[in-house]
């Protein structure tokens, strides 16, 4: 093995729940070439693998019995066409920290993605998504490494199968590709979504009438850091569960049992409704069972009090998921990752 390589690596410090997990091995990736490298070595193949980003869409339960691949990859890079901008950034790179430099250029179309943890190359495997903006709305292509074919494929935005919190890369080719770089297609001018969530209502209390993309990004980070624990000081990984979507069919009948019911009419007859809203109405909103609990100001997000085991957090998990379901007829779906 390479010197590069640890054994029995803690994985406390790189998952935002905070809980413990050791890993057998464990790698860090900071440049492409390096991953080819290690690509090419016979105890690559002979062992599971996890790749890892930010740790922020991560529940361990158990310890990893394989190698984990650390990607650290960094770099931005712009490339202007016109009106339209070109971003492309290492898979390693802060995802909030690409919004941040897009916002400071001027580059308008992911400024509702503010604050959203971990790391870019994460970004279209979750098809990340926020305040009526998801990633696949400004994706252009990404480059990844192809575990089987043992070489570097590019795809666009068609072949990565986007949907609803979903890809292609967490189905068909789930553990087959590591993403290195990911190229966004922005704009130098802003075409604001203000529509989804207290975006407009809150520009306005703020007597912002014109609002630009500093303006926007600052109020959708202000809006999370006041729904959302800080998993620096609690742990937690974000939303833990997806919003079902259901048919308009299934949503009349639930509606007419239910009319305070939150949701958002998405395409082909069908309704998004709001997972917090459901858990919360279950009466689960800032209830602690042990040292597992969801969060005071957000049912949907679940939080570590700072010694919880990831199998802990999974079981309290399972009750929110079979109590809304008793209640409503509706299964929660988790979006973050169980290994």
């Amino acid at each position: 093995m390479e010197n590069t390589w640890q054994t029995e690596k803690s994985l406390l410090k790189l998952n935002t729940f905070g809980v413990e997990a050791k890993a057998k091995f464990y790698v860090k990736i900071e440049d492409e070439d390096t991953l080819v490298r290690l690509a090419g070595s016979p105890e690559f193949y002979a062992q599971p693998l996890l790749i890892l980003g930010g740790g922020s869409n991560i529940l361990f339960t158990q310890d990893f019995q394989g190698l984990v691949i650390h990607m650290c990859i960094g770099g931005i890079e712009v490339l202007e066409k016109g009106d339209e901008i070109y971003v492309t950034a290492g898979g390693g790179v802060v995802w909030n920290d690409l919004v941040q430099y897009c916002v400071d250029h001027g580059y308008a179309g992911i400024e509702n993605l503010s604050l959203i943890p971990g790391t870019v190359g994460a970004a279209p495997v979750q098809n990340i998504g926020a305040y009526g903006v998801e990633l696949m709305d400004v994706f252009a292509s990404c480059r990844a490494y192809d575990i089987q074919e043992k070489s570097i494929k590019d795809f666009d935005h068609d072949a990565c199968q986007f949907s609803y919190r979903d890809s292609f890369f967490k189905n068909e080719g789930k553990g087959r590709y590591i993403i290195t770089e990911v190229t966004l297609r922005l704009n130098k001018t802003p075409e604001l979504n203000l529509s989804y969530g207290a975006i407009q209502s809150e520009l306005e209390r703020r007597g912002i009438s014109e609002p630009s993309l500093r303006n926007v990004a600052d109020v959708v980070s202000e809006i999370r850091v006041s729904k959302l624990p800080d998993p620096r000081t609690i742990g937690n990984s974000g939303s833990f569960f997806k919003n079902p979507i259901i048919s308009a069919e299934e949503f009349q009948a639930i509606e007419s049992s239910f009319p305070d019911i939150v949701y958002y009419p998405v395409q082909f007859n069908q309704i998004k409704l709001a997972a917090g809203w459901l858990i919360e109405n279950c009466g689960w909103k800032g209830k602690r069972v042990g040292n597992t609990g969801t969060w005071k100001n957000q049912a949907l997000v679940l939080v570590n009090y700072g010694n919880a085991s990831g199998s802990e957090v999974y079981s309290f998990s399972e009750r929110i998921i079979d109590s809304v379901y008793a209640k409503f007829g509706v299964r929660l779906e988790r979006e973050v990752n169980t290994i």
